[in-house]
């Protein structure tokens, strides 16, 4: 049976994120069709045509159990979509093609759906470039700690030596994997010594800034001008440097965003083209807020199960085409 008005939710089969939105359309009536782009080509088929006349792309998604009318989609969740999967008796050569023609056939058709979604996936990939959001942070009106990305150890040496504070470095991208068996992960460090030089720092870009003194930091997140923000204290010695180094030594408290920061971050995210994005900030002792990222399409779950925030409610409002606040 054909699904009709639903909200398209793309994501991985294990996500909590995502199990929270549709437990809570679900939970209003609203019709959901989740589904992951892995299950393309072979759990996953696609029929749609154009006519010609403008009226759009009409067809649908279809599973073994359920069948998705395109044209009655009126929003889009994209999560935590993986890559579509080929049969592995298909030559690399073949597989390759395959891909880039789901990318760009299956993708394509899903990026021309005239709705709203959550986040655009342009949108979205643009802004997880931290210089590109550092930027934007900055035209904003938000105070950005000073930066220096570089591959030369002799420049970072200087750099650190122009903060006259520690420097902390932080990876572009999540590093995550495993090691000798065991899953390790790269978290922001402050540095110490000889290693502001490391030689390795010629490897690859690298991403340098002074330390800020906290008093806790803040998640902000933001859906559809909403804003959600709650204090992270940290209670551990590796938390105070990265809160994601240490989940279990946190404490939250819901607080107020200074009106000159909660009117940057919404004019951020305008700059962005962006209805989401859950955002760091450091308070220093003294009150001042300092922006340190912003993920497009963050976790915000342990946040609202600690605090009550109703951010999975502000993102069902908004999946279901409420007008941004």
């Amino acid at each position: 049976m054909p699904t009709a008005d639903a909200v398209l939710v793309l994501t991985g089969t294990f996500d909590p994120t995502a199990d929270l939105v549709i437990e809570e359309l679900n939970r209003r009536g609203t019709p959901v069709f989740r589904t992951d782009t892995a299950w393309f080509p072979s759990r996953l088929a696609v029929a749609a045509g154009l006519d010609g006349t403008g009226a759009g792309w009409a067809g649908t998604l279809t599973t073994d159990r359920r069948t998705l009318d395109l044209s009655a989609v009126r929003s889009v969740y994209y999560r935590r979509p993986t890559a579509p999967e080929f049969p592995e008796a298909m030559p690399a050569e073949a597989r390759s093609v395959a891909a880039a023609e789901a990318r760009r056939g299956f993708g394509g058709l899903l990026s021309a759906l005239p709705c709203r979604w959550l986040p655009p996936p342009g949108r979205a990939a643009d802004a997880e470039y931290k210089p590109f959001q550092l930027r934007v942070a900055a035209e904003s009106g938000l105070r950005v700690p000073r930066t220096m990305i570089t591959n030369r150890p002799e420049v970072a040496r200087e750099f650190a030596k122009s903060i006259g504070a520690p420097v902390v470095y932080k990876p572009f991208t999540p590093i995550r994997g495993t090691v000798g068996g065991r899953s390790v992960a790269v978290y922001a460090s402050v540095l110490q010594g000889d290693e502001v030089e490391h030689p390795s720092i010629s490897t690859t870009a690298h991403l340098f800034q002074e330390w800020i003194p906290k008093a806790h930091e803040v998640r902000l997140t933001a859906v559809g001008g909403r804003l959600f923000a709650a204090e992270i204290h940290a209670n551990s010695e590796a938390a105070e440097v990265d809160w994601r180094s240490d989940y279990d030594s946190l404490t939250y408290r819901v607080c107020d965003p200074p009106p000159e920061v909660a009117k940057a971050v919404l004019r951020m995210l305008g700059q962005l083209e962006l209805p989401y994005g859950a955002f760091d900030f450091v308070v220093s002792p003294s009150g001042e807020w300092t922006f340190l990222e912003v993920n497009p399409n963050g976790q915000y779950g342990f946040v609202e199960q600690a605090t009550g925030l109703p951010i999975t409610a502000a993102i069902c409002d908004y999946l279901e085409g409420a007008d941004p606040a």
